[in-house]
């Protein structure tokens, strides 16, 4: 599909810039149980909801196989972790 690394590159972040920047997160909560079961899922992620109605979650791969973990840095540089609920 992609000619070299770069041209992959710059499709993904396209991609990205496109569904993430300007977006405004509404709220923030853990998958219900009735989500994930509709995903075949057993790892509930946290889900995040933008004022335009998109919603986002971690996965644990790109397959969408399963719910996987939220990793991050505050501004301060302390590590920020939002794992996920197996029931």
């Amino acid at each position: 599909m992609f000619k070299n690394e770069g041209e992959k590159n710059k499709h993904w972040s396209d991609y990205a810039k496109e569904h993430l920047v300007g977006k405004t997160i509404e709220s923030a909560r853990w998958m219900t149980k009735d989500e994930a079961k509709h995903l075949g899922w057993y790892s509930r992620p946290v889900v995040i909801q933008f004022t335009d109605g998109s919603i986002a979650w971690p996965s644990q791969d790109d397959e969408g196989n399963d719910g996987g973990a939220l990793f991050g840095q505050a501004k301060d540089g302390d590590d920020l972790t939002f794992p996920v609920f197996r029931d």
